[in-house]
């Protein structure tokens, strides 16, 4: 408790503590999210940039872990904004003993599927569907409630069902 207090109170030297010990957990997170290790790493600077811009907001008594990753993810959903994709990280094309062709078109189609999403939606289809993530870190990140989170996920999977229909009669 006493670090979190010196940070709120502007001590660098608790920031840097902080940072040193989250900053393999945010890039995680934002790593599950944009999927892509490189805008990660940058989106993980600039959520600490904006974590130590923010530190007097900071209540102290409330979890550090918790905030910077909703600081997080509101950054990695602005990116999505920005990208509207979501690359995946395994390529269905190169799966053994599997059509190539048809591999690589439904790895396409999946990924207008998931483009088809809001960036919401898709934020916690990724953390829920593709990274198996709790409800209760996604809620906490994105500041919904797990009932939110359980919404968002029967919506997105329900607009995937929709964009992945001809795959799903002929799976």
């Amino acid at each position: 408790m006493e670090r979190l207090e010196r940070f709120a109170r502007d001590d660098v030297g608790a920031f840097e503590e902080l940072f040193r010990e989250f900053q393999a957990e945010v890039y995680g997170w934002i790593v599950r999210i944009v999927r892509d290790p490189g805008v990660a790493e940058e989106l993980t600077v600039e959520a600490f940039w904006r974590i130590y811009r923010a530190r007097a907001r900071f209540d102290p008594k409330r979890n550090f872990g918790g905030w910077a990753r909703r600081i997080a993810t509101n950054l990695a959903l602005d990116h999505l904004k920005k990208r509207r994709e979501l690359p995946l990280t395994r390529d269905p094309a190169n799966e053994p003993g599997a059509n190539p062709a048809a591999q690589r078109e439904m790895r396409e189609d999946i990924e207008r599927a998931f483009e088809a999403l809001s960036p919401r939606l898709r934020a916690v289809a990724t953390l829920a569907l593709v990274e198996d993530m709790p409800h209760r870190a996604i809620a906490e990140a994105l500041g919904i409630s797990e009932g939110a989170v359980g919404v968002r996920v029967f919506r997105a999977v329900r607009i995937l069902r929709q964009g992945l229909k001809g795959w799903m009669t002929t799976a």
